[in-house]
């Protein structure tokens, strides 16, 4: 179980017998009485958003998630397949049930699968992905009206800022957890 105070991004817990993600939460205390927690929850099965407002001193029970190492393979239109390469069971995952980590994804991309009662319900990627950029709008030197980045679209469709400095066909490093630029790859 874990107390209202443990509430974290990320935290996986068990809300009428279903999954839940936390993906922003927020503390405050008034003058008077107990503290709030409003938190806003992403339910891992459907994919739907809630808020969820809780004081202190309340319990959540936490989610028993179980993680299989798998492969990405490819991608349908509304599903996300995946293998593991153990016994070569493949499982697909509806685009919702993925929240943001689709934006991650590319062929052949080791990931950690999670399940729920030996349902295939979201996806972890790797901490850091390299992706190639396909489209960057030009800079033009001296040009400060954007500050020192731009916008950028990877492989995935993705779009993030990067230096000035970074032109198409170049492989950066992303940060999953942020969806932020890390650094140029050298290949």
């Amino acid at each position: 179980m874990y107390t209202v105070a443990d509430l974290r991004k990320g935290l996986q817990v068990v809300i009428d017998d279903e999954p839940y993600v936390v993906i922003a939460f927020e503390f405050a205390k008034p003058g008077k009485g107990q503290a709030i927690y409003r938190t806003r929850m992403r339910n891992m099965l459907t994919g739907a958003i809630t808020d969820r407002t809780y004081r202190s001193g309340d319990s959540l029970q936490q989610a028993s998630l179980d993680q299989r190492s798998m492969q990405y393979l490819y991608k349908d239109e509304h599903h996300y397949y995946f293998m593991d390469n153990d016994t070569y069971e493949q499982v697909a995952i509806a685009e919702d049930a993925l929240g943001d980590a689709y934006y991650y994804l590319k062929d052949n991309l080791p990931v950690e699968v999670l399940f729920f009662r030996e349902q295939a319900i979201g996806v972890n990627p790797p901490t850091f992905v390299n992706m190639k950029v396909v489209s960057a709008a030009p800079w033009a030197k001296g040009d400060t009206s954007g500050g020192d980045s731009r916008v950028v679209s990877v492989e995935s469709g993705y779009e993030l800022k990067v230096p000035p400095f970074i032109v198409e066909g170049d492989i950066i490093q992303i940060d999953t957890r942020t969806g932020q630029y890390v650094t140029r790859v050298k290949e």
